[in-house]
């Protein structure tokens, strides 16, 4: 059986990047940030990268990535992501840092699939990540499964196993530092991924040159999406850096350790 899989990728800062919240007139935000650096979501990276496998190994299946970030920015990332995995983009151009309302996004996200053309619902799986590495708020992708009517959900999976009937073995996270085996019947379905069993990708320049034949039409056509700001702060700065060094010769194991566990204590 055959799988229409739609992966649901936000941007996030570098991560090596420092991020200072500054409130704007528009509501909060980063410093700076249309100056900052972005990657593809690290748990949305290993949904695309589970969900370009999984239909490589079912002929017929095809991939979708859906991503609500600004345009400019979207670019940049897919000139790198686009030479890792064959996908058609669907770009929906809106906010992309970690103050936006999650139910806003999720009913942002849940139209743009809805309107892909051929779209099979009986054939839909969709795959992001179980959290975020801007909001990890982990309510988004479920609440994008219940505005498209799909039920049968799973959150914090790593690995799914398809069955020749299309049915499928979801392994799954649970409390405890456990994992669930669950069986569903077939899609639809979502899959929220955590970290996934694939490694990343090497670069393909043949995939970099097939995706960007759809990539500049898909950003080119990026409908805007109004998606309002969340919550909001008082203050916040940057942790002060502290060091207190001091040079000792000959004290025991038992005396440096006793030593740090007071300064943790203080």
């Amino acid at each position: 059986m055959e799988f229409h899989i739609v992966v649901c990728a936000g941007l996030v800062p570098d991560p090596l990047q420092t991020l200072e919240p500054v409130m704007g007139p528009a509501g909060p935000g980063l410093k700076n940030e249309a100056l900052l650096p972005s990657v593809i979501d690290p748990w949305a990276a290993h949904a695309l990268f589970e969900a370009a496998h999984l239909a490589r190994a079912r002929p017929g299946s095809k991939v979708w990535l859906v991503s609500l970030a600004p345009k400019a920015k979207l670019q940049q990332v897919l000139m790198v992501v686009a030479q890792k995995v064959p996908f058609d983009l669907v770009a929906v151009d809106g906010p992309a840092n970690g103050f936006t309302d999650a139910s806003a996004c999720a009913a942002a996200l849940a139209d743009a699939i809805a309107a892909i053309p051929g779209l099979d619902r009986q054939k839909l799986l969709v795959f992001g990540g179980w959290e975020s590495a801007s909001r990890a708020a982990g309510t988004t992708l479920q609440m994008v499964g219940e505005r498209l009517g799909i039920t049968e959900q799973f959150q914090g999976v790593d690995a799914v196993t398809v069955g020749a009937d299309g049915a499928f073995e979801v392994l799954e996270r649970i409390e405890g530092g456990r994992h669930q085996v669950a069986t569903c019947s077939g899609a639809p379905a979502v899959c929220g991924w955590a970290t996934g069993s694939l490694h990343e990708p090497p670069n393909s320049p043949q995939v970099g040159m097939m995706n960007m034949r759809t990539l500049m039409p898909a950003l080119q056509k990026a409908r805007a999406a109004s998606v309002p700001l969340a919550g909001a702060f008082g203050a916040a700065a940057v942790p002060s850096a502290r060091r207190d060094t001091r040079v000792v010769k000959d004290m025991s194991p038992d005396a440096i350790a006793q030593e740090i566990v007071e300064w943790i204590r203080q």
